[in-house]
């Protein structure tokens, strides 16, 4: 180890110092996933930058151009923004209910004056950072049950009820999914896992037959089966699929894939950019991108394990679970292993939203090594 990285923070504050303990590996393994995807969107328009790669490398350059800046902002300032950041989230997605803009039948965007947000990324972080405030502020004990766990259920349901509402049972999902993973690795005791599994059974079928909307209904059958309406609604997912087998074992080559070129394959520099990849690079391909993938979850867990506070330990691990179930539902959808539920491929498929959530929670990660002596206040917040 370098002997900046034995030093105490303290003793590191010169931005030269705190730059060499950017972890460069992680930024250069998520420069490639985005350069891959950049090649695909190439090979998904016809061989060409437009509409779709040109964007898509500037959007990605800005971004990591802010993932590098706040690598270096200090960890005490994400601790005092958690709570703001998720008031502010909780604010937007209420908005997004009155004065919402509608797109493809749903709600789930702001329109503020030439620029448009969709205030569920923003929730993403903030519900990530809150949680890990909140537990930073209460002991093991607590964390493994008591009536204060009533608090980051209320931090998840809350959002989760609005991004349902919109809606986006994707992102709802990935909401549910990213908070119980933080209260797991918090020291929740497996009798309230149990209990949770059960109600989750129990509520499963009241839940898709009054609460979920026809679309949604529909999309479930679809997946079971989908050959039932091969030009309808299983049009989607039959293709994805033979996208896939037409790929292979090594796939078609760069740019000759047929299911994509020739506009069978729907969204397919979107939710279903990992089939259109497939069918170029075969399965062997696929294996490698999804090795990348793990890599980067392995090193941001790494990260995640090194912090000194709880506060940073969480809110990595928090955004490394965001980033790993984006990845494994949209693969598990492309190969009809789960309902189609609009889940992209994180730094592959086209779109500047969910990139710029990613790479500011992977500057939320690269901050809490840069800063991982640092101990966070102990006093009670807003929270607790």
């Amino acid at each position: 180890m370098t002997s900046s990285a034995l030093t105490s923070p303290g003793q590191r504050n010169l931005l030269s110092e705190k730059v060499a303990e950017i972890d460069w590996r992680l930024s250069v393994l998520l420069c490639i996933i985005a350069g891959l995807g950049a090649m695909i969107l190439y090979s998904a328009a016809g061989n060409s930058w437009g509409p779709w790669a040109d964007k898509q490398l500037i959007r990605f350059g800005l971004c990591l151009a802010l993932m590098l800046f706040l690598s270096l902002v200090d960890l005490r300032v994400w601790f005092q923004l958690a709570y703001p950041t998720y008031a502010v989230g909780l604010l937007l997605l209420v908005a997004v209910m009155l004065v919402g803009h509608h797109s493809l039948g749903a709600k789930r965007w702001l329109q503020l004056g030439p620029v448009q947000i969709q205030p569920s990324e923003i929730m993403k972080i903030g519900m990530t950072l809150s949680l890990a405030r909140f537990y930073h502020g209460i002991s093991a004990r607590e964390a493994r049950f008591s009536w204060k766990l009533i608090v980051p259920l209320a931090l998840i349901g809350a959002p989760t009820l609005l991004v349902a509402k919109q809606p986006d049972l994707g992102t709802a999902l990935l909401l549910v999914f990213t908070g119980g993973a933080i209260m797991f690795l918090a020291g929740l005791t497996w009798r309230i896992l149990v209990a949770g599994a059960i109600l989750v059974g129990v509520g499963i079928v009241p839940f898709i037959t009054v609460v979920m909307k026809g679309y949604q209904r529909d999309r479930i059958l679809t997946f079971l089966h989908p050959e039932q309406d091969p030009s309808g609604a299983g049009y989607h997912i039959l293709q994805s699929k033979i996208a896939l087998g037409s790929g292979g074992l090594l796939g078609k080559g760069f740019g000759l894939g047929t299911q994509s070129q020739l506009n069978f394959l729907p969204e397919k520099h979107t939710d279903f950019i990992f089939a259109t990849f497939a069918e170029e690079f075969g399965l062997v391909g696929c294996f490698g991108l999804l090795m990348l993938y793990a890599i980067i979850i392995g090193i941001a867990l790494r990260i995640a394990s090194i912090s000194h506070s709880h506060f940073g330990r969480l809110s990595a691990a928090g955004v490394t679970f965001t980033f790993a179930f984006y990845v494994l539902i949209n693969a598990a959808m492309v190969m009809g292993l789960t309902p189609i539920v609009g889940v992209p491929m994180p730094l592959m498929s086209y779109g500047g939203t969910v990139m710029l959530t990613v790479m500011i929670g992977f500057g939320l990660v690269q901050s809490i090594r840069v800063h991982r002596y640092e101990e966070m206040p102990s006093g009670r917040g807003v929270l607790f």
